[in-house]
């Protein structure tokens, strides 16, 4: 799921003409998770479970729900159940990172946010403003 939601959500977003702006926040994205696993090297906030560092945040957790968001916001606007199966899907992603003894708990809830965060906003690049939206309606 960390390339396959990312991928769907790129090819919506090439057929909505917002391609760009799902680049540049792909790729903000990205550079943010890992400088902060540059940075915190060896903090004990990015010791994963096994005994190494760079475990803060997640860059699995970070890219699904990245992709997640960005397809229930933008692309499943109008269908609340295709959306829950992407945050799903990314959910299942941070679970697998914990399970796996790669991450824990909250360096994979780190993840999950910031690619949430990045994936539900619009920086309105080629648009006609900015916004943020999550995609899940009731």
């Amino acid at each position: 799921m960390k390339y396959g939601l990312p991928l769907a959500a790129a090819v919506c977003a090439a057929d909505q003409s917002r391609l760009e702006d799902f680049a540049v926040r792909g790729l903000l994205q990205a550079a943010l998770v890992l400088a902060l696993k540059s940075g915190l090297e060896d903090a004990p906030v990015a010791r994963r479970p096994s005994g190494e560092g760079r475990g803060f945040p997640s860059g699995h957790s970070a890219a699904a729900a990245f992709g997640a968001a960005d397809l229930a916001g933008k692309c499943f606007e109008d269908e609340a159940a295709a959306g829950a199966a992407a945050y799903g899907a990314a959910g299942l992603t941070a679970y697998s990172r914990v399970h796996a003894g790669q991450h824990t708990p909250a360096q994979a809830m780190a993840g999950a946010l910031i690619g949430f965060s990045f994936g539900a906003a619009s920086f309105g690049i080629g648009t006609e403003g900015a916004s943020f939206s999550v995609g899940l309606t009731f």
